[in-house]
């Protein structure tokens, strides 16, 4: 059970730490706006990773193998909403118009979070296969829910970290003056991930 759950450590937090759409959020979301907008987007993609984890166990790895067509669609659905997200980070230069001025609703950014999370294309790879592939053919039900709270707290240790760090006032303050900038940045790259993943989509599905 222990070296299971220890390669399950290792894998979720290279995957966790390795940069993507949840560490954009959350870190534009620190650097951007006082108050606990950060933390409650930081909770809100932590309880997006053990949902994700919960499916995998009740088995949604075997579900998209016999129903290929809703895998495609969640693929899709992440794609165009990464697309989303990139096109309001491109034009105004932040998620929301508030970000920068004033504090972010704890209800918004934690539903940033979550959707950012749950949509998120990787996540559902991550969980559906190399998270799956992690367990024993009869899994203790024990292994099960240690597996899940793992995920849980390697998740939301990671982003509120991430969250203090971009909160500190010398980073607010060198975001606040290049936030234009980093947002065209920040968009252009969650652009060609949404992008990338809708090609991979069709192609996949042509295929």
């Amino acid at each position: 059970m222990l070296s299971t759950l220890a390669t399950i450590w290792l894998l979720h937090i290279v995957a966790t730490i390795t940069p993507g759409a949840n560490t954009l959020l959350v870190s534009q979301l620190a650097a951007g706006s006082r108050g606990p907008g950060a933390l409650f987007g930081a909770l809100g993609v932590a309880v997006g990773s053990v949902s994700w984890a919960a499916l995998a166990v009740l088995g949604v790895s075997i579900v998209f193998n016999a129903f290929p067509v809703l895998r495609i669609s969640l693929q899709v659905i992440g794609g165009v909403y990464l697309l989303y997200v990139a096109v309001r980070l491109w034009s105004s230069g932040s998620l929301g118009p508030t970000i920068g001025t004033d504090p972010v609703s704890p209800m918004v950014a934690f539903r940033l979070g979550l959707l950012t999370n749950f949509t998120n294309p990787k996540a559902a790879l991550f969980f559906g296969s190399v998270f799956s592939a992690c367990f024993p053919a009869n899994p203790d039900p024990a292994l099960l829910v240690a597996a899940v709270a793992l995920v849980f707290v390697n998740a939301l240790v990671w982003y509120v970290l991430l969250a203090h760090v971009f909160s500190r006032e010398a980073v607010r303050l060198a975001y606040l003056r290049k936030r234009r900038a980093a947002g065209k940045v920040a968009g252009i790259v969650l652009g060609t991930l949404g992008l990338r993943v809708l090609l991979l989509t069709f192609s996949e599905a042509k295929s």
